[in-house]
């Protein structure tokens, strides 16, 4: 299956909305889309690998990737899973070193590229992109904080934090209440818990018949946020 390539527009409505250039000028905004590309992937394939040289930041339209590496066993390790709205390769953008995952798309994504120039020119000419980077880059490290403190707790609580943490980074809430997030494969889940899959697949069946979640083919749905995050011990 062949990339669609398409060039987007300075004023391109998607990206000036995206969460990371809200509240920014459109006219520092603007010129640094101007070489932004889009590009649609089909599912499981890989966008970055580790060690790989880049000279690109990437912006996630629609769909989803995951973040991986190996420990060393040589055992897959997802660290992240990221949606619309997000962006990685902007650390290797930064202090221009190899990447240091592994990105892999899950569903059929469309990812624009930004060249790394014009993202730390962005940067550079406007203070707020700066804090906002920043802001992202905190929120990362306290989830990977909070993920490592609950690799001791049961099996619940890390499939429930595990859950939390999706709902914190990809969530949306509902008219009729509570929280969407994807319904990843189970392999997905487990790899993210730090558990083996059957574990993840009981567990998220004792949550369901507690009522803590709901689940459909493409999403599972929190009722309730902060009960869910109750059974975490």
């Amino acid at each position: 299956m062949e990339d669609r390539y398409s060039l987007q527009t300075p004023t391109n409505p998607w990206m000036i909305s995206a969460p990371f250039f809200q509240g920014l000028p459109e006219l520092v905004v603007e010129p640094a889309l101007t070489h932004l590309v889009t590009r649609t992937h089909p599912a499981n394939q890989v966008i970055l690998l580790e060690n790989d040289w880049g000279g690109s930041v990437y912006f996630i339209v629609d769909g989803w990737v995951k973040i991986r590496t190996y420990n060393l066993e040589g055992k897959e390790v997802t660290l992240n899973i990221l949606g619309k709205g997000e962006l990685f390769g902007e650390m290797a953008a930064l202090d221009e070193v190899p990447r240091s995952t592994d990105v892999i798309t899950l569903t059929p994504t469309v990812i624009g590229s930004m060249p790394s120039q014009d993202f730390v020119k962005l940067l550079q000419t406007e203070p707020m992109a700066g804090m906002r980077l920043a802001q992202l880059m905190a929120r990362r490290l306290r989830q990977v904080n909070r993920r490592l403190r609950l690799r001791e707790s049961d099996s619940q609580s890390r499939v429930a934090d595990t859950l939390l943490f999706l709902a914190e980074g990809q969530g949306k809430k509902v008219q009729t209440g509570g929280t969407e997030i994807p319904n990843l494969p189970h392999r997905e889940l487990s790899s993210l818990s730090g558990l083996a899959r059957e574990t993840v697949t009981r567990v998220l069946t004792r949550l369901e018949k507690k009522g803590l979640i709901r689940r459909d083919q493409d999403i599972i749905c929190i009722p309730d946020l902060s009960a869910l995050e109750r059974m975490i011990v």
